[in-house]
């Protein structure tokens, strides 16, 4: 959640968010279709079959008669398909393989074999940043923090290599370990960790009551386990007098779109949340009911990290005018992407359309502006000092 100035540019490019514990989508749905049998014409998918086709079997030819190296012809094969979906130039749409594939199904069951945080890659520089650490996890018991900078796994650097070839490294049988070495502060000051995989039950909201009956939840993503999670959070603090609520979306890189769009229907009036439309025009609205909403006085917290699913609860929230966004401009991220099944037990995920706030506006490349702008200032003397939040329970305080 910490915004230094190092970090910030390191984390410039794309948020290509993966949970350690687990591969995470980066798009606000990750629900799984089939994919269509006749998106092509015969005729053309002849034609690119045969044209295709004879290219590939004179590469192969090629590396089998002078390539000195070892060549897989499955990871040669795969390698074909990640490069196609590759070439769409799109930061967002991703093939799986197999195993990636089973990952990205345990990533949204709240459950996972892992460490425990979160870390995204910088796009053009290569940099892997430690954005969150969860609570009780096996990564917060060996001391890593947030704004950690991964160097190396075992001893082997790191820098430049791919997200998921990293995760995969870090990833492993469960009580055994990864011994990791991290970049600290400004100063990059080297910290060696060694941290135990464990299977890991996702905990998405955090709450607590503040002085003066202010609420606050932290969202840490939104999976499907989070809706749940949130609701509790809101009624344990109506139960206990809550006047007023901090909702904290820091480096908060988004998740499903109908979580999002649940917990918005305990907040907003009746209305739309959210519409969305794909490549043809068509439009789809998410809205929410008259049974629930929202009254009291709110802040919904953000940062330059706050992505997707964070950015469609906060524009919501701020064109309904029921609560007033604290903090720094957040990612950026208005498009929405969609999980298909490629029937052999491998899939592909695909930006399909962009989502609107219910004015109509889209924040993608743009991000949602803050009503009242602070950035984060570290305190050394005092690292558990947020003046982000400060100012976000100022601002409570100072509406009736």
């Amino acid at each position: 959640m910490k915004e230094k100035g190092f970090l910030r540019g390191a984390l410039s490019g794309a948020l290509a968010m993966l949970l350690i514990v687990g591969l995470v989508s980066c798009g606000a749905r990750t629900d799984y279709q089939d994919a269509p049998e006749n998106a092509d014409s015969a005729s053309e998918r002849g034609e690119l079959s045969v044209r295709t086709a004879t290219k590939l079997s004179l590469l192969k030819t090629l590396i089998d008669n002078y390539y000195i190296g070892d060549a897989e012809e499955e990871e040669l094969t795969e390698g074909i398909y990640k490069g196609y979906v590759e070439s769409l130039e799109d930061p967002y749409s991703v093939y799986y393989d197999e195993k990636e594939t089973a990952d990205l199904g345990e990533s949204t069951s709240g459950e996972y074999e892992g460490i425990g945080v979160v870390m995204s890659q910088d796009r053009e520089t290569g940099v892997i940043t430690v954005l969150q650490v969860y609570e009780d996890s096996p990564a917060q018991e060996a001391g890593m923090k947030e704004n950690d900078i991964l160097y190396k796994v075992d001893g082997e650097d790191v820098s430049g290599e791919e997200l998921t070839q990293v995760v995969e490294n870090i990833r492993g049988e469960e009580h055994t370990t990864v011994d990791l070495t991290l970049l600290r502060g400004e100063e990059g000051r080297e910290i060696e960790v060694t941290v135990e995989r464990r299977t890991i039950e996702m905990q998405t909201v955090v709450h607590e009551m503040k002085e003066d009956h202010i609420g606050y939840i932290r969202v840490t993503e939104f999976d499907s386990v989070t809706y749940s999670q949130y609701e509790e959070a809101l009624r344990d603090l109506e139960n206990r007098g809550m006047e007023k609520l901090v909702v904290d979306l820091r480096s908060n890189p988004g998740g499903n779109l109908d979580i999002v769009c649940d917990m918005l229907d305990l907040m907003l009036p009746e209305g739309l949340c959210v519409y969305m439309e794909d490549k043809n025009g068509k439009r789809t609205e998410f809205t929410s009911d008259e049974e629930h909403q929202f009254t009291k006085p709110l802040v919904v917290l953000m940062n330059g990290y706050s992505a997707s699913a964070s950015e469609i609860y906060a524009g919501a929230v701020q064109d309904y005018g029921i609560g007033r966004i604290v903090g720094t401009q957040s990612y950026g991220k208005g498009v929405v992407q969609q999980v298909f099944d490629l029937k052999d037990n491998t899939s592909v995920k695909l930006t399909i359309a962009k989502y609107y706030t219910p004015n109509g506006r889209s924040i993608d490349g743009e991000g949602i502006t803050p009503d009242v702008e602070v950035e984060y200032q570290p305190d050394e003397n005092n690292p558990d000092a947020d003046n982000q939040l400060d100012k976000a329970l100022e601002v409570l305080r100072s509406q009736k």
